[in-house]
């Protein structure tokens, strides 16, 4: 690849104990190993994220929007990145309320953006919150990424920071070739032409 995209690797979950981080690190080190892209891991847990939002949406209210101060960092990455994996649990068959906070807080910054998932959790591996992800950014104008990782029983798959499957690094390398992909067709293209949104 000829030229690398910047890639925020967020990690939806604050609760207390939770997992997100670990495999939030090994999703970065298999970006790093692919090539294509500069790598950020945001964690959440870092971030004041209000549920109070302002009256007016940040569709509306564009860089005037009043975000908190202490919300610059996560409004500097977002803007700057390019693509995103979301790495989330499944709470109640549904992804974090913090996660879906700075979604909220935020609007144009997922844009024309592909975005894929890394989701954890019970039997299911943390599809239902992966579903749910899906029609919220499609609201968002945002490209979601066919590939996923999804980890299933997390708490016996996983050992030392790596997941026991021998075919993991495999289906980390589908899902960012595909964001590598849709990086390098919708950068050009937001840079030439406003998103109709």
């Amino acid at each position: 690849m000829s030229e690398k995209h910047t890639l925020a690797i967020i990690i939806g979950s604050v609760r207390e104990g939770r997992f997100g981080p670990v495999v939030a690190s090994w999703v970065a080190e298999q970006a790093r190993v692919h090539g294509g892209f500069d790598v950020e891991v945001v964690d959440l847990a870092d971030v004041e994220l209000p549920l109070s939002l302002p009256a007016t949406p940040p569709k509306f209210a564009g860089d005037s929007y009043p975000r908190p101060e202490a919300m610059a960092p996560l409004t500097s990455s977002l803007a700057g990145a390019d693509a995103f994996i979301l790495v989330t649990p499944e709470y109640n068959h549904s992804y974090p309320a913090s996660l879906k906070a700075a979604i909220d807080w935020h609007y144009t910054h997922w844009t024309a953006k592909p975005v894929a998932f890394a989701s954890y959790g019970g039997a299911g591996g943390g599809r239902h919150a992966v579903l749910h992800l899906e029609n919220v950014l499609t609201e968002l104008h945002a490209v979601t990424i066919r590939e996923s990782l999804a980890f299933p029983n997390y708490f016996a798959t996983w050992q030392d920071g790596q997941p026991l499957d021998a075919e993991a690094p495999g289906y980390a390398k589908a899902l960012l070739d595909q964001l590598a992909w849709w990086s390098a067709a919708l950068r050009p293209a937001r840079d030439a032409t406003p998103y109709p949104a």
